[in-house]
């Protein structure tokens, strides 16, 4: 007896199907669109200047002017020489790593220990001292300049690079804590309590425990504040007169307006080359942390 087979019955379409194909609709097709659109706007306002920057920095001040936005008829290496030694950007570039440097661990140090406490640890004042960070954030730097001048000559730290350092220190505290207090807040107790139980002190949880949980804010907020510092500009200018001690953003200042019309242009634009270069390497390296951090703290 011949057996007849049935047709196979048609399976509802599973949900995921029907979620795929709300996510293709004609809206989100435009919206996606108009995204990478303005993706591809923002990405080209942002590289073109930094590609025009290091293809004027191998020109000569005469092929600039000649033709601004032609690639150089033979890269001038010499440019670089000229503003490494001749405009001193050597000794800024120096001066701006030693003390962007020394303020980045002190800062990172001091900040993370400062966050931890108030996110861990009740006390009286503990509200207190974090809005008064908080408040640190919204106090503008151009009002402080007076006040830091005086109490920087009185300490004798006026015109000096630990001048500077402490100056750098005291403004990105808030933001350091501010930053990891949420990092530390969503930490698990029970981490802290099993180091405790195996006899580490606080000390060891904090170095040992805690701080390498924390790793993906500690990488985000060290770039943050290595972008704010090495960029800084007021705060050099107005407690640094000293020629010696001058760090990379008045250097370049000095140097494009030191000789008027008569300013070697190719060389200026090579020591905005290698003011900007540190910038995108630190960036480059440490992306993935920022990036891991970012999520972590969306899905937190």
């Amino acid at each position: 007896m011949a057996t007849k087979t049935l047709p196979p019955k048609e399976s509802a379409p599973s949900e995921a199907v029907v979620e795929r194909k709300a996510e293709n609709s004609p809206g989100d097709k435009a919206f996606g669109t108009v995204a990478h659109a303005l993706l591809i706007l923002w990405s080209a306002i942002v590289v073109l200047p930094l590609v025009w920057t290091l293809m004027t920095s191998f020109k000569t001040t005469s092929e600039i002017f000649s033709s601004p936005f032609s690639l150089p008829v033979e890269p001038n290496f010499v440019n670089y020489s000229n503003a490494w030694t001749t405009a001193g950007i050597g000794k800024y570039f120096l001066n701006t790593v030693i003390v962007v440097g020394a303020a980045l661990v002190i800062v990172m140090v001091l900040g993370s220990m400062c966050a931890y406490i108030l996110a861990r640890f009740r006390f009286f004042g503990n509200k207190a001292i974090y809005y008064l960070m908080l408040a640190g954030l919204t106090f503008p730097v151009f009002l402080a300049i007076v006040p830091l001048f005086f109490i920087l000559q009185n300490m004798g730290l006026l015109n000096t690079l630990p001048g500077l350092i402490v100056t750098y220190v005291a403004f990105a505290l808030p933001f350091t804590v501010f930053f990891l207090f949420s990092f530390f807040k969503t930490l698990p107790h029970e981490t802290a309590e099993a180091a405790a139980i195996d006899g580490a002190g606080e000390w060891r949880t904090f170095f040992q425990v805690m701080l390498p949980m924390a790793k993906p804010g500690i990488a985000s907020v060290a770039i943050f504040n290595f972008l704010g510092l090495w960029n800084q500009y007021l705060l050099p200018v107005a407690l640094n007169t000293n020629e010696n001690n001058y760090v990379l953003s008045q250097g370049l200042a000095r140097f494009a307006s030191q000789a008027g019309y008569a300013v070697d242009f190719g060389a200026l634009f090579a020591a905005v080359v290698i003011t900007v270069a540190p910038v995108l390497v630190v960036y480059v390296i440490f992306q993935r942390q920022l990036q891991g951090s970012v999520s972590q703290g969306a899905s937190k």
